[in-house]
This record gives structure tokens, sequence and C-alpha cells, in this order.
């Protein structure tokens, strides 16, 4: 909370705080911060997690297994400086 985050990478399912919450806690401190989500599932389909992640300003999403490449490419994606 005392320091700009530039990305964050989450799991969904977690023990002691869910990805949404913690997520929706972020986008609260700072709308702006890029966030990637990650669900192997758990109660529910991955992709059901997944979506109400991207509900609440999630930038990129995988599923488990993660493909190490991909999200390789999608953090570089994200925090390079976009060019207007």
């Amino acid at each position: 909370k005392t320091q700009a985050l530039d990305l964050v990478i989450t799991d969904i399912v977690m023990p002691e705080k869910e990805g949404i919450e913690l997520i929706m806690e972020l986008k609260g401190i700072d709308p702006k911060v890029k966030i990637i989500a990650i669900s192997g599932g758990g109660r529910i389909n991955p992709e059901d997690y997944l979506k109400w992640a991207r509900r609440f300003g999630v930038e990129h999403t995988f599923s488990k297994p993660v493909d190490r490449q991909k999200l390789l490419d999608s953090v570089a994606a994200l925090l390079t400086p976009q060019v207007a």
C-alpha cells in the first residue's frame, strides 16, 4: 500500500485471501495497476474465475498450467511503455 506497483501476478484461489478480493483491493488503491490473473479452478471452472477477474479490470488471464512463454510475453507487453 505504500509503493506504486507496475504489475501484479496473482492466483485466484489462495488460502489467505481470494484473488478476486485482492484484485478489487488493488484496483481500488490504483485503478491503473496492471494485473495478470491465473487459475486452475477450484469450486468452479477456471474460466469462470478468470471471467470475473476480467470484469474487475485484469488485463491478462491464464488457465493452469500456464504456458511460460505466453506469460513472459504478457508481462513484457504490459511493462513496455506505450507510444502515443
